[in-house]
């Protein structure tokens, strides 16, 4: 009884910031260029919550460091309800891993809202690159003398970690190439700049499908429903790349549980909304709500799954 007391205080003391936040604008901080997946998917779901809400819902890109410079604008903003964070597994689970000093730290600072889908992470070649599947390209490489530049959309990050094992799996010098997102390295690799590139599905796919890029092995368990054709790291033998990362939504710690729920809810509507479930669908995102709480369990065990990865592969917080 006293609970459920509390509750209904709690719940009633957050009413008026409830109405202040409906009456401003909602920013949706990125952490990457306009162009990239993540940008498209955060454009898609504004527009969706914008009519949802009945706010004006805005995409703000922050650009760098893997999503560093946004995450640290989360920390500094209000907790009013109308700033949230799109964000995918790296900027969340391993910046915090790869760098002494984020900047953040996302335990104490960040409010997990919800989770919206799962994807995969693919290697892919350039249009000029002589190869059509994963083994083709490695023996290319070995008669290029063994070299090789294979573009990633940020330092430390678990394309790099991939591009790492695979050249020390194969006797090979890959070398990553980092950009400041998806972006940038698709363009360079559509001028034939790199090789190569490692990056997410969502991101890579529309090139695939129009022919200019090539997929040509996806992480996961299981192959993705929008690339049949394209076999998983493991069945190709390289193991360790089963997990799966993420989206979620993130808000200043702080932040009223009730406009935490308020934006949840909305959320659960629009990607249900069959349009834009079959849009992010289409963009190689296996689409499902994940509740606050079960957000905060996955982003736990992925950064546990990779603490075990980063430390095995003997690299050290920068």
């Amino acid at each position: 009884m006293q609970i459920t007391r509390r509750a209904t205080l709690a719940t009633l003391a957050a009413l008026p910031f409830v109405a202040q936040a409906q009456d401003k604008p909602i920013r949706l901080l990125v952490g990457f260029p306009a162009g990239g997946g993540t940008d498209a998917i955060a454009r898609m779901l504004a527009e969706a919550l914008q009519a949802s809400l009945g706010t004006t819902v805005l995409v703000d890109n922050r650009p760098g460091a893997g999503g560093q410079i946004a995450a640290q604008a989360l920390k500094a903003a209000a907790p009013d309800g109308t700033t949230f964070f799109v964000s995918h597994d790296h900027t969340i689970s391993i910046l915090p891993l790869v760098l002494k000093n984020p900047g953040f730290d996302p335990a104490r600072d960040f409010v997990p809202v919800a989770g919206f889908a799962t994807f995969a992470n693919a290697l892919a070649l350039s249009g000029g690159t002589p190869a059509a599947s994963l083994p083709e390209y490695l023996a290319w490489v070995k008669k290029q003398g063994g070299q090789g530049n294979v573009g990633v959309p940020a330092p430390a990050s678990v394309p790099e970690f991939l591009v790492k094992l695979l050249g020390e799996k194969n006797g090979l010098g890959l070398l990553s190439v980092p950009y400041r997102g998806s972006a940038p390295m698709i363009a360079d690799m559509l001028g034939n700049q790199i090789s190569a590139g490692v990056g997410s599905v969502p991101d890579l796919i529309v090139n695939h499908q129009q022919k200019k890029l090539k997929i040509v092995a996806v992480m996961g368990q299981q192959r993705q429903a929008v690339l049949p054709e394209v076999p998983t790291f493991a069945e190709l033998g390289i193991a360790g790349f089963e997990e799966l990362p993420y989206y979620g939504l993130f808000a200043p710690a702080g932040t009223a549980p009730a406009l935490v729920e308020r934006f949840s809810n909305a959320l659960a509507g629009v990607i249900n909304q069959p349009g834009v479930k079959a849009r992010l669908t289409e963009l190689g995102l296996s689409v499902g709500m994940m509740s606050a709480p079960q957000l905060a369990a996955r982003e736990r065990a992925y950064s546990a799954a990779w603490a075990r990865i980063i430390k095995a592969g003997g690299f050290q917080p920068q």
